[in-house]
């Protein structure tokens, strides 16, 4: 079986190729395709293929799936670009006749309200249209998103959201990594998978982070007009603050959160908690 991973030269692609590796995949059977060239190669040092291939580029794209049998669509990071990219990549696996495609979304992306979604919602109905035997790995939010944020955590003593009580089934990129290599080597994958982990609050967050720094921590929720501008003046692009912000209200509304018996069963375990990933990242 010939197994190519898209974006491989992100910080997802590369975890799911050691992953394969990890589990017995002999390397001369993964393709890892990716536009960062110094991370390309230091995949091929792991002795898979790799391809330098960019999503908008449609003949790079069917020239790297020859031969192949399943594609890991890893969703693209170009947020207002990626419906277009994403359909270069559907048409060539289609014209290669793989066996199976599967792509990373959102939780529910078909019924979420969250902006973010949008594209993803786009890209798995243009998968369905193309009839290809597909599976979506509906990722949560990624505890890297709470992790990296210690020092700030530190510095200010508060975590700042939009999300009132609602809670979200994150985890860690390499426990989403793994299951996505998990599913690429099952017989029959399910068509979609809600993957998250132990479900936490913003508040719940700021409790847990409290505990790993021994300091006092809390939670400031604010109205998303508001975190917006935070987010704002602590350096972020406005629009991405807005996206940001905007998540936080799904969050609050449920939309980010799942129950872990997807993700659990890819990993034949539980899932990193949040202690744990806060003490990782210290």
């Amino acid at each position: 079986m010939s197994l190519v991973v898209t974006g491989a030269t992100g910080q997802l692609g590369r975890l799911v190729v050691t992953s394969l590796l990890a589990k017995g995949v002999p390397a001369d059977r993964i393709v890892a395709l990716g536009r960062d060239e110094e991370r390309l190669a230091g995949l091929a040092d792991l002795g898979v293929t790799t391809r330098r291939v960019d999503y908008a580029a449609p003949a790079a794209l069917a020239d790297a799936f020859a031969g192949a049998e399943r594609v890991l669509l890893i969703s693209g990071s170009e947020v207002g670009e990626r419906l277009p990219q994403h359909q270069n990549v559907i048409d060539a696996a289609r014209a290669a006749g793989v066996d199976l495609l599967a792509y990373t979304s959102i939780p529910h992306a078909d019924t979420t309200g969250i902006a973010l979604a949008a594209e993803h919602r786009a890209t798995e109905e243009a998968i369905v249209a193309s009839g290809l035997p597909h599976t979506f790995l509906r990722n949560s939010w990624y505890l890297e998103n709470y992790t990296d944020q210690l020092p700030t955590y530190a510095e200010h003593g508060t975590v700042l959201g939009a999300a009132g009580d609602g809670r979200v089934s994150a985890a860690t990129r390499a426990d989403f990594a793994e299951a996505a290599a998990a599913a690429l080597l099952l017989d029959r994958p399910k068509a979609v998978y809600e993957l998250g982990g132990a479900a936490f609050s913003l508040k719940e967050l700021a409790a847990t982070v409290g505990d790993v720094l021994d300091r006092e921590v809390t939670y400031t929720d604010l109205p998303a007009d508001e975190l917006t501008k935070a987010l704002v003046r602590a350096g972020l692009p406005e629009q991405y603050a807005a996206i940001l912000a905007d998540a936080d209200l799904g969050l609050g509304r449920g939309e980010l959160y799942v129950e872990p018996g997807d993700l659990e069963t890819l990993l034949g375990r539980p899932s990193t908690s949040l202690a744990d990933a806060l003490r990782a990242a210290l």
